[in-house]
């Protein structure tokens, strides 16, 4: 991508992954001049890349919840979204992302209470419908109802142990995915670029401070960026470059870089060439998730069973950039395991294929989207997981907030509040705070 001429600007973004140049399209069109940095060559380089895609609007708070229904709408509506009709006729089109509905099956689970979570979905009004084992059974004839909690190791016998007791699900019709994430990221920067942002790819920062008015950021091929405002959405790196910044001594809630598998394979029988889309499964039952996708395919993730080890990242950057990108067996028969003992149709090959990324993980894997206490330094971390589908509105969020605090509005005293656009829905964005108390409703896992 274009390399800066000009080394300074209203606000630098650091990252160029699905939030970052979200950030940058929002900052843009609020009409600052923007400078996007990424270590990587292009957009969406990084953990966006393995992202699993999914538009789910099941969260565990009203204020996640309304967000990710806000953010459908974005997704649907992508080339408005991202403004393009108002560039029309471009002399290169862009090819788009596109929202595949599928419809979304959240599996009963004691870990998530059933009638909080419709609460929730019923107050921001996405609709949704509750499927008793009976009626899921007979609905998805080719889906097991057993309820096996709690999780268990694929290699305990207790795992294959029958059970008499059954589960229902709570189904939203409005779910999908995304059939591209790497390609997200890429039309929500080339939308930053129509709007004034500027790119520098293969730019890696290797030190940040404040001097006087402004942030002084080095590059690694000795260049110096100054702006004012600098916004952290680096991704797993987003922990240690706030350590490179000073930044950071007042938050209430960590991150911590978390390496993930997400494996394919070939659609269950039972679904494939069926005229309508197979809907995405969250079993938080058995320990998994995972969605259909193009091309017969289907997607299958972990929900971080408490019976498997979680693979955290040790070492700083140097630990991200040395992370094994090659799928594990070990992992992959685990995955796939459990989602086949939900879908007996579903076949496993001997050899795993898939995709390895590492998670920007927040204690209660809510993200934080907020200022700091360092003049001029925002922070969008602690996403990955389950913040791909809330990008396109991740980016309007810190713009409000970038633009209330450097106008002199005290964030943390009285926290900005986002009303959709689309939804009417109001979001208190001190859900997102740094110095937040950790959400204990949350699952503590992707579902977030």
């Amino acid at each position: 991508m274009d390399q800066t001429s000009s080394l300074t600007a209203d606000a630098v973004v650091v990252g160029s992954g699905v939030i970052g140049s979200a950030v940058a399209l929002e900052l843009a069109r609020a009409g600052r001049s923007v400078l996007v940095l990424d270590k990587a060559a292009g957009p969406g380089h990084g953990s966006t890349s393995a992202s699993s895609a999914v538009i789910r609007f099941l969260y565990s708070t009203f204020d996640t919840t309304a967000t990710s229904w806000e953010a459908k709408f974005m997704w649907e509506a992508w080339a408005d979204h991202l403004g393009l009709p108002g560039f029309e006729p471009l002399a290169d089109p862009p090819a788009l992302t596109a929202f595949h509905r599928t419809g979304m099956l959240h599996l009963d689970v004691p870990a998530v209470p059933n009638d909080h979570s419709q609460e929730l979905l019923r107050a921001a009004g996405v609709p949704f419908e509750y499927l008793d084992a009976d009626a899921l059974a007979a609905r998805f004839p080719h889906l097991d109802v057993g309820a096996y909690w709690p999780n268990k190791p694929v290699t305990d016998d207790a795992f294959w142990e029958e059970t008499d007791q059954r589960l229902g699900a709570i189904y939203t019709p409005d779910a999908g995915y995304m059939d591209d994430p790497r390609l997200a990221a890429d039309n929500l920067a080339y939308a930053a670029r129509l709007h004034g942002a500027r790119t520098a790819y293969r730019a890696e920062v290797v030190s940040c401070e404040r001097v006087g008015e402004v942030w002084v950021l080095v590059l690694a091929d000795g260049r110096r960026v100054e702006s004012p405002v600098v916004v952290n959405a680096a991704g797993p790196w987003s922990g240690a470059f706030n350590t490179m910044a000073g930044v950071g001594a007042e938050f209430t809630v960590g991150v911590r870089p978390l390496r993930q598998e997400v494996h394919q394979v070939a659609r269950p029988g039972a679904w494939d060439g069926r005229e309508d889309p197979a809907p995405g499964v969250f079993d938080l039952d058995l320990g998994t998730y995972m969605r259909p996708g193009p091309s017969g395919a289907w997607v299958v993730g972990g929900s971080e069973p408490d019976c498997d080890p979680m693979e955290w990242v040790e070492g700083g950057a140097a630990g991200i950039d040395a992370v094994d990108h090659h799928v594990s067996l070990e992992r992959y028969e685990a995955q796939v395991t459990r989602a086949a003992r939900r879908l007996p149709d579903l076949t496993m090959p001997n050899r795993p294929s898939g995709v390895v990324g590492v998670y920007d993980v927040a204690d209660d894997w809510t993200p934080i989207y907020d200022r700091t206490d360092a003049p001029g330094f925002y922070v969008a971390m602690g996403t990955s997981g389950n913040q791909f589908k809330n990008a396109p509105i991740a980016g309007r969020f810190l713009a409000a907030i970038v633009d209330a605090v450097e106008g002199g509005h005290d964030h943390d005293a009285s926290p900005v509040t986002y009303v959709g656009e689309h939804t009417g829905l109001k979001i208190d964005l001190a859900a997102f705070s740094r110095v937040r108390e950790v959400n204990d409703a949350s699952s503590c896992t992707v579902l977030g």
